[in-house]
C-alpha cells in the first residue's frame, strides 16, 4: 500500500545549547565536582598512611621512618 503525503505542518522549537545552564546551575555542578575530586584525594591519602609501613606511632609523630 502507497501512502502519498502532500502537506505536513509542524512546529519546530529552537534552542541555543550554550545557554542551557544557568550561571548558578553551573556554578553549582562546579562545586560538587570539586568536593568528589577533593573526597577522593583524601580517601587516597588514607589508603597511603594505612598502607605504609612505619617505625611506629613516636616515628610517625617525630617524622622519622619517611
Amino acid at each position: 500500500m502507497d501512502v502519498n503525503i502532500s502537506d505536513i505542518v509542524s512546529t519546530v522549537h529552537v534552542v541555543d545549547g550554550d545557554v542551557l545552564l544557568a550561571p548558578q546551575t553551573l556554578a553549582k555542578i562546579v562545586q560538587v565536582v570539586l568536593q568528589a575530586v577533593h573526597e577522593q584525594k583524601e580517601h587516597g591519602m588514607r589508603v597511603q598512611a594505612e598502607v605504609r609501613i612505619s617505625g611506629g606511632v613516636h616515628d610517625e609523630q617525630t617524622g622519622e621512618g619517611r
